[in-house]
């Protein structure tokens, strides 16, 4: 029998992040889109391009103490990938 994930608010749970640490990645990329986002929504479908990117990694070593190489924040895509590089970088692994 195969389990499916919980699902918050339409989007499906993180598997190794806090949902509180989702939901404070998801505001951050509110307050770059002026929109809401989702723990699933795709940073290049709300109209992310480069510069934003930018902005919101330098938000995240400010305010997280980790540091997200360009590329693995491209490729995360979502808040909730994001979050789990948060947890990663702040575990150490």
């Amino acid at each position: 029998m195969e389990s499916s994930p919980q699902v918050i608010q339409g989007q499906a749970a993180p598997s190794g992040a806090p949902a509180s640490l989702v939901q404070e990645v998801s505001a951050l990329w509110a307050e770059h889109f002026g929109c809401e986002v989702g723990a699933g929504d795709d940073f290049f479908a709300l109209g992310g391009n480069s510069m934003a990117g930018i902005k919101i990694i330098e938000r995240v070593e400010q305010d997280y103490g980790v540091r997200l190489s360009v590329r693995d924040f491209y490729l995360a895509q979502t808040p909730t990938r994001v979050a789990e590089l948060i947890e990663q970088g702040r575990s150490g692994t």
